[in-house]
């Protein structure tokens, strides 16, 4: 994990995967090369016993998210553990030990500038968070969880924008308002707790002028996660309620799939429960060596 405020940057543009252009249109039948490895659990590189010497600062935040994480497996809230008292060193070590895992994300300001930056770490469901604040200073936090609360709470607000798409559609638009109005009516029906309704439009017929008119409607949100789990997935918020774009590539970053979701928060970028109870035994582990030193 990077040790300043800014993230590695994605490894695939965050650009929109609609709009004309985005769709195969070749009639041959060619077959997309599929993903060719899986991103599987590295343990972190941990620092020598030496580097550990003067640096309980560091331990103390490790055995602190530990126990965070044991209390969030039992189905206890849990609040975020600060970072922000830590000097530089301190720091680095939390960083080494911590890793960084296969989801990223980023909240932007509109201004091409980060609100929000995420990192899971090696140990699933243990997030890295940093925010800047409204006086222009930054929250360096760490989240146990699925997903870190901030990335939901700004896609909330990107639903509740009031976007305002152009009533008259575009010419050349077939299929689209009929896949608007399933969206719709879903997001009406949609209630928390229950599993997303997803529509794929890599196996539907639309043309440049439908994915225009669908990226027009729904706008574009301010959240962007990336999982690199097998090969990668890009997943957005749009500017309607519990309305996501969800597209996958394969290991060439060749788009594979296509599709929009209804839910509050994609599946494919949380942390499941059995992510956690792996992740506590491995930073189980990783602390009983830290404190045999």
């Amino acid at each position: 994990m990077s040790t300043s405020s800014g993230q590695r940057p994605f490894p695939i543009p965050l650009v929109s995967a609609m709009g004309p252009g985005s769709q195969i249109e070749d009639e041959e039948l060619d077959y997309l090369p599929m993903p060719q490895g899986m991103s599987t659990y590295q343990p972190p590189r941990l620092p020598e016993p030496d580097a550990l010497d003067g640096h309980g600062a560091a331990i103390a935040v490790l055995d602190q998210v530990l126990a965070v994480l044991q209390a969030a497996i039992r189905g206890e809230s849990v609040a975020p553990v600060d970072l922000s008292g830590l000097g530089a060193a301190d720091r680095e070590i939390v960083n080494q030990a911590l890793g960084e895992g296969e989801v990223g994300a980023q909240v932007a300001d509109g201004q091409g500038s980060a609100l929000v930056q995420v990192q899971e770490s090696v140990f699933a469901g243990v997030w890295r968070v940093i925010e800047r604040l409204p006086d222009g200073g930054l929250q360096d936090r760490i989240e146990v969880g699925a997903i870190p609360e901030v990335l939901k709470t700004c896609a909330r607000q990107d639903g509740a924008s009031g976007h305002r798409p152009a009533a008259r559609l575009p010419e050349g638009v077939m299929n689209a308002p009929t896949l608007l109005q399933e969206l719709h009516d879903h997001r009406q029906q949609w209630r928390v707790g229950q599993s997303a309704h997803l529509v794929n439009l890599s196996l539907l017929p639309l043309s440049p002028a439908d994915m225009a008119c669908l990226e027009e409607q729904l706008g574009t949100g301010r959240v962007v996660i990336l999982s690199r789990g097998y090969g990668n997935c890009r997943i957005s918020s749009t500017r309607v309620p519990n309305t996501w774009r969800v597209v996958y590539y394969n290991s060439q970053d060749a788009m594979i799939l296509n599709s929009i979701e209804v839910v509050d928060m994609p599946e494919v970028a949380c942390a499941a429960p059995e992510d956690l109870v792996d992740s506590e035994q491995r930073l189980r582990e990783v602390m009983a060596w830290v404190n045999r030193i």
